[in-house]
């Protein structure tokens, strides 16, 4: 089972007292200082749930799994995400 981004909203709304459109607002906002932030290359940390930071992959040989060809992938950035120590007791359970 998983929680989609209306159930999400419909969660925030009702354990703090916003309204689904306010709460809906604020996952928004979230989202988008998230992805501005790891754009500029800045960590994102909220103390015990997560912290998500851009990192930086080299360039590497790799085989296209339908013909076994070796290809070239370019250097590019991810994003790697750790969980708090909150989210991991939670998890625990």
């Amino acid at each position: 089972m998983s929680l989609n981004k209306t159930e999400l909203v419909s969660a925030i709304a009702s354990k703090s007292g916003l309204t689904k459109a306010d709460a809906d607002k604020a996952l928004d906002a979230f989202q988008e200082v998230l992805i501005e932030s790891l754009g500029k290359g800045e960590a994102v940390k909220v103390t015990g749930l997560f912290s998500a930071e851009r990192v930086e992959r080299a360039a590497r040989t790799g085989r296209n799994p339908r013909t076994g060809e070796e290809i070239q992938i370019p250097a590019n950035f991810g994003v790697k995400i750790s969980a708090g120590s909150l989210l991991k007791k939670a998890v625990a359970k």
